[in-house]
């Protein structure tokens, strides 16, 4: 956070500025990935003093913490990473630490095994507002095979966006909403509001229908802001289920949908999308295509 000293009489009064993003980055035993991601954010056309990233290493600690640290000592003239370390282990957790000390009048989620391109938080920046999240460009690509781009629902969801200028959380903009990332949202809609620890699947969805409820209007980049997502084995989106445990996540998943609903002003539409993608997957589960 950056200070500024003003005189006023005989007074002098120090004013506060936050910074424009924050950029909140959780990881569990980092490999090499995560310094692609990081290399990434180093090399941001945005302005470096603009931007801070809060790296919260959860659940773990040598030699990942050792490792980190001697990164952030090699770049730190020329990025502002804040490395939190916890023995708790969960992203949930983890995001939660960086919210809670976070300076960013705008917050964007990174996932440690993904980058993104060196444009991404400048034009982030420029189509966002105080009513407004702005939305990227996602290329999707398997670990090791980064030059072939896999086809990707939200890929398809931004091409259908920009054809058709769409600007709301109705239609296929809702798939931006499954996760945090991706996005730059006003840290004034997140407030005092965390992800709920104690799922361990579905807090990413959970988590953007809390905030539904502050969702305005939309805004979208050029391609050339990119989030790259990484799929690779081992990994929480291809880690295997049982299909006991995904059911039972979905039930609760859906009474937290349900509790988060009839306590605010959130929307009929986008709540009734999330039950059905809930039943969906149950759905599948029964046939046994999961």
């Amino acid at each position: 956070m950056r200070n500024c000293l003003k005189n006023s009489g005989d007074a002098v009064l120090v004013i506060y500025l936050t910074m424009k993003i924050s950029v909140i980055i959780p990881t569990y035993k980092p490999r090499a990935y995560l310094w692609d991601c990081l290399d990434s954010l180093v090399a941001q056309t945005f302005s470096k003093e603009d931007f801070e990233v809060l790296l919260v290493l959860n659940g773990c600690s040598e030699p990942y913490k050792n490792n980190i640290e001697a990164y952030i000592e090699k770049c730190k003239d020329i990025i502002n990473i804040r490395f939190t370390q916890t023995d708790v282990p969960g992203v949930s957790n983890a995001r939660n630490i960086a919210l809670d000390n976070a300076k960013g009048e705008y917050i964007t989620f990174v996932d440690d095994d993904d980058y993104v391109s060196p444009s991404y938080l400048e034009e982030l920046y420029a189509k966002v507002s105080p009513n407004t999240i702005s939305l990227c460009y996602p290329y999707a690509f398997n670990d090791g095979n980064p030059e072939v781009q896999l086809s990707y629902g939200i890929t398809n969801a931004y091409e259908y966006c920009i054809k058709n200028s769409c600007d709301s959380i109705s239609s296929r903009v809702r798939k931006y909403f499954s996760g945090p990332c991706m996005k730059l949202i006003p840290m004034s809609f997140i407030q005092e509001r965390r992800f709920d620890v104690r799922f361990k699947n579905g807090e990413d969805c959970i988590f953007m229908f809390l905030l539904s409820d502050k969702y305005k209007k939309m805004s979208f980049t050029s391609r050339n802001a990119i989030y790259y997502r990484r799929f690779r084995e081992g990994s929480a989106v291809t880690t295997k289920r049982s299909k006991k445990e995904v059911v039972l996540n979905s039930l609760k998943c859906m009474n937290e949908y349900t509790k988060i609903f009839f306590r605010g002003n959130y929307s009929v539409y986008f709540y009734l999308s999330r039950i059905i993608a809930e039943l969906a997957c149950q759905l599948q589960i029964l046939i046994g295509k999961q």
